[in-house]
């Protein structure tokens, strides 16, 4: 479309220059001829003849025919024609024009007269008019005819630049078409994949610029949609936990209480009982009360953690100054009831943390291993220590766990043998408790065997 208008416009204009090259080489012919016309009237006006005039002075161009012709169109004078040979030439267009405007002209009448083709050009004087005539040779054919060496080097030139702006054009056409099909994409919410670079000019950028906003902004539905999909299943998670949680708590509270009622009823029954039975009744109530009061404070302490982190006070805690304490504790602790500690700390570690639970993290590992381990020594050593972070390494050197079993120690009321646990009174919370104390801590924590027997757990800790 565009080269169909760019060459109608071409075209027109070539028309246009043709016709006015043509026009301009008649009106310069005549303006040569209305010259010698005004120089010949006023050579007769003052007082020369026709015939003396015309014959002793040279003419514009050979074979000129020239006529001299009166206002009501009588021929009175021809050096060519007789006068009795030539009618009445008012009606001619040149003197139609001449008596009208004082000069006219017309390209390529044929005479009346003589039967040839003429150029004529007429001029009106005082009393009469002048009319000189050109016949139609070739070389007066060849002078009128439009110079083709113009034309032909017009066209050519916007040959060349219809072609150059047909690759304008279709590259731009392209990018239009690109466009298009993005658009069509856009509307329907369809990810646009081409990979190819719109081209570096001022359309191409802009269509950069608005492929790149519609790719960030469908990046960021996505993921929206990705956190809000994450935040259900975070949801659906925590409502798992609570309803397992809440199944455990049962399962585990069945054992105590059931223990707890027995006895008592045995105590409210009336049967005679030995002192030393009594007591035993007793001290059993005692001991499944304080489980169940281990457990709600661990059930407790976990949910706090969960719900309400960001109530928990934080404040400038040295890790140094914990290990010695919980060494000290063990030291008065029976020596059937404790492992030997051996810390390994040779630089002071401060930390941003609660109290409290950096507390839960060493002693929770520690009543673990002397419950289950099996071992004779605990070892806490300093891994790393850095701006950012330490990491801690809690070791034991007693039996260890089955591979399989690593990856669940953290579990919730997880037991790697549940009937020794039981009797030891664990509440199967101590390790959860751990690691949620560590990740409320901004850290992570792993479990490994021991090279050399026993349990590995490294962990850190966030200043």
């Amino acid at each position: 479309m565009l080269l169909a208008f760019s060459w109608t416009i071409i075209l027109s204009f070539v028309g246009y220059q043709y016709l006015r090259e043509k026009q301009y080489k008649s009106e310069f012919l005549n303006a040569q001829l209305q010259m010698y016309n005004r120089h010949l009237l006023d050579v007769v006006e003052e007082g020369v003849s026709y015939e003396e005039y015309i014959s002793t002075h040279e003419k514009p161009f050979e074979n000129l025919r020239i006529s001299v012709i009166t206002y009501s169109g009588d021929v009175v004078y021809d050096n060519m024609l007789p006068l009795d040979s030539l009618d009445n030439h008012r009606s001619r267009p040149e003197i139609s024009a001449a008596l009208k405007k004082g000069t006219g002209y017309n390209i390529g009448r044929q005479s009346a007269s003589d039967g040839r083709e003429y150029f004529y050009s007429a001029t009106r004087g005082k009393q009469v008019l002048v009319r000189s005539a050109i016949p139609f040779s070739p070389s007066l054919k060849e002078l009128l005819q439009t110079d083709w060496t113009f034309l032909g080097v017009m066209i050519v030139i916007s040959f060349v630049m219809s072609v150059l702006a047909y690759f304008a054009t279709r590259r731009l056409g392209k990018t239009i078409e690109r466009l298009n099909r993005f658009a069509s994409k856009a509307k329907k919410g369809e990810a646009f994949d081409e990979a190819e670079p719109f081209p570096n000019d001022e359309l191409g950028s802009i269509s950069n610029h608005i492929v790149q906003l519609y790719a960030q902004w469908q990046q960021t539905i996505k993921d929206r949609d990705l956190a809000h999909e994450a935040t259900l299943r975070e949801e659906q998670e925590k409502i798992r936990i609570k309803r397992q949680l809440t199944n455990n708590i049962n399962h585990e509270l069945k054992t105590p209480v059931a223990s707890i009622q027995v006895c008592l009823e045995t105590l409210l029954s009336g049967i005679a009982l030995s002192e030393e039975k009594r007591q035993e009744l007793i001290e059993r109530c005692y001991a499944n009360n304080e489980r169940m009061r281990r457990l709600l404070n661990d059930v407790s302490l976990i949910t706090r953690m969960e719900a309400g982190s960001s109530l928990i006070a934080k404040e400038k805690i040295v890790i140094n100054d914990i290990i010695t304490e919980i060494a000290e504790e063990l030291e008065i602790m029976p020596v059937n009831e404790r492992l030997m500690l051996y810390a390994d700390f040779k630089e002071q570690v401060i930390v941003d943390g609660n109290l409290s639970l950096i507390g839960s993290i060493f002693r929770n590992l520690i009543e673990n291993a002397i419950a289950y381990s099996e071992g004779e020594n605990i070892y806490i050593s300093l891994v790393a220590n850095n701006d950012k972070e330490c990491c801690i390494r809690f070791e034991d050197d007693g039996c260890g766990v089955e591979e399989k079993q690593l990856g669940r120690l953290f579990e919730r009321f997880y037991r790697v043998d549940k009937g020794r646990s039981r009797q030891k009174g664990g509440t199967g919370l101590g390790l959860a408790i751990v690691k949620h104390a560590v990740q409320f801590h901004g850290g992570t924590i792993t479990a490994s065997n021991r090279p050399g027997g026993g349990l590995r757990f490294e962990f850190t800790l966030v200043k």
